[in-house]
């Protein structure tokens, strides 16, 4: 038997790929469904404060407002797959396992937590300071401000930022296969490289490749739809 032959042997058939693609890929999903709750929530509270501890926030606090970016700074410093393996002892800590699905979810929340935070303070730097100084002298609460005028107003910019962390969760969800996380990257990981599955590899990058574009065709049809909305007000 020839080298070539013999890789061929090691590939799945293709009509006994779906039965294997389909739970992978409801992992993945459930994994990223968690994270970015928990991302959006804790990331968002973090972009708000970040915001709103500048100098043009409601509640100016510079050390405050350094201290924070500096922590988001760092957790943006590190490539996810050295995260992922610097964590290893606060993940076995929070979760009593350093494999499955568990041990993922706490990296991709540290790594998502700081970008979100990132994207969305960006978002609210962009607006026109008026929006807020609008809303103070209105008499708002800061909670009234910060929901009905800020994020409001931000709304577009912040849909495509969890858009954007949408797809690097999904990405790191892959990369999360290393240890075990199942899922797509999982899958890719056991079956497509160390086994040399050619079938089920390409089966992987063909299921990501529509994924990613779908998210991001969804994401940009809603902005879009969103922005003609915000102008009108």
């Amino acid at each position: 038997m020839t080298p070539s032959a013999d890789v061929m042997s090691r590939d799945t058939p293709w009509d006994q790929i779906a039965p294997l693609m389909l739970p992978a890929y409801g992992e993945t999903w459930l994994m990223v469904g968690i994270v970015m709750l928990l991302v959006v929530s804790i990331g968002g509270a973090v972009g708000v404060i970040l915001f709103n501890t500048s100098s043009r926030g409601l509640f100016p606090h510079a050390a405050l407002h350094h201290t924070l970016g500096w922590l988001v700074n760092i957790g943006r410093s590190l490539p996810f797959l050295v995260l992922m393996a610097a964590i290893i002892p606060f993940t076995f800590w929070l979760t009593g396992t350093t494999i499955g699905i568990p041990a993922a979810i706490i990296p991709m929340v540290v790594a998502g937590v700081p970008f979100f935070g990132r994207l969305v303070e960006n978002a609210l730097r962009d607006l026109p300071p008026d929006v807020t100084a609008v809303g103070l002298v209105s008499g708002g609460s800061y909670w009234q401000i910060i929901t009905r005028a800020q994020l409001s107003e931000a709304l577009p910019a912040l849909v495509a930022a969890i858009t954007l962390n949408l797809i690097a969760m999904i990405e790191y969800s892959a990369i999360a296969g290393t240890i075990g996380a199942g899922g797509i990257g999982y899958l890719a990981v056991v079956y497509g490289y160390q086994r040399f599955d050619n079938h089920i590899m390409i089966a992987t990058i063909v299921v990501l490749i529509v994924t990613i574009q779908l998210i991001q065709l969804l994401g940009d049809r809603l902005v879009a739809a969103l922005q003609p909305h915000q102008e009108a007000k």
